[in-house]
């Protein structure tokens, strides 16, 4: 982390809603998905950030609304960076918590934010509140009722989407390619194995997966390991151990494709959302 960059993390241990308050300069991030959902503020500058095959900049005040898997990255294009701060739903915290208010909601069917992008001034404010309440261990009262303030407002942004066992969307070379790499992600696999998976020659099988999911085969990979890695260190597990257990070469392999994707080494996002010592 360079002097120009600094990274505030906590967890809250009611919902496991992670918090993070950030700051950057010139390049902030690879590529890379969450397990959660996220809402974020932008507080200063200007947050640039591709996501669903468009560019977009939250300025301050704007919230930005992320889905489970929604590929993307961050930089920063003036010179004086930017600042935000950013809430990670649980998908079935989330679900639980909305349940309801969707009660009669349509089967075989997943929430999702209708923009990527949203200026709201209301939710920006439910957003910083909530943020607040839980990255500083407010009581679990004050906690609790920000986030039903933040759940009110999200309402007006979440619609539901079907859920398909086969996304007809998706080209059916890169969802088969997708399943292996799901199913054999801790393994040493090459592209010919991923390529006999989903029957088609390598070059065919790159083309139609970077189509689907704006990444190689190989880079969907990593970002698979680490959102598989965040979940174990968060739950109190080793370095050593997460990299030897997800296919990465050794720790140091694991800590620079970390670094690359969340701006935070592996022991530092371990200890501040799992509060275990290390041994």
């Amino acid at each position: 982390m360079s002097p120009d960059n600094w990274i505030e993390l906590a967890q809250d241990a009611d919902t496991g809603i992670e918090t993070l308050r950030a700051h950057f300069r010139g390049h902030a991030y690879d590529p890379h998905w969450h397990d959660s959902y996220l809402v974020g503020v932008t507080e200063q500058g200007v947050q640039q950030f591709n996501c669903r095959r468009a560019k977009h900049q939250s300025t301050p005040g704007k919230v930005f609304l992320l889905e489970p898997g929604d590929i993307h990255d961050g930089d920063a294009p003036t010179e004086d960076g930017f600042t935000y701060r950013m809430l990670y739903l649980d998908p079935l915290w989330l679900q639980r918590e909305l349940s309801e208010v969707f009660e009669n909601a349509p089967d075989n069917s997943q929430l999702c934010f209708a923009h990527t992008l949203a200026s709201d001034p209301r939710l920006a404010h439910a957003t910083s509140l909530a943020f607040q309440t839980l990255h500083h261990g407010e009581l679990k009262i004050v906690r609790q009722t920000a986030l039903d303030g933040l759940l009110e407002r999200l309402t007006s942004h979440l619609h539901w989407r079907t859920r398909y066992g086969e996304d007809p969307r998706l080209p059916l070379v890169a969802q088969k390619a997708r399943d292996y790499l799901h199913a054999n992600a801790r393994f040493d696999i090459g592209l010919d194995q991923v390529a006999a998976a989903a029957g088609v020659d390598r070059f065919r099988l790159t083309r139609a997966f970077k189509a689907a999911y704006g990444l190689a085969p190989h880079a969907y990979l990593v970002q698979l390991r680490l959102s598989k890695a965040r979940r174990m260190l968060s739950s109190g597990a080793q370095p050593a151990t997460v990299a030897m257990e997800l296919g990465f070469a050794d720790q140091s392999h694991l800590g620079r494709w970390f670094v690359r994707a969340y701006g935070l080494t592996p022991a530092m996002y371990r200890k501040r959302c799992s509060n275990l010592p290390d041994v």
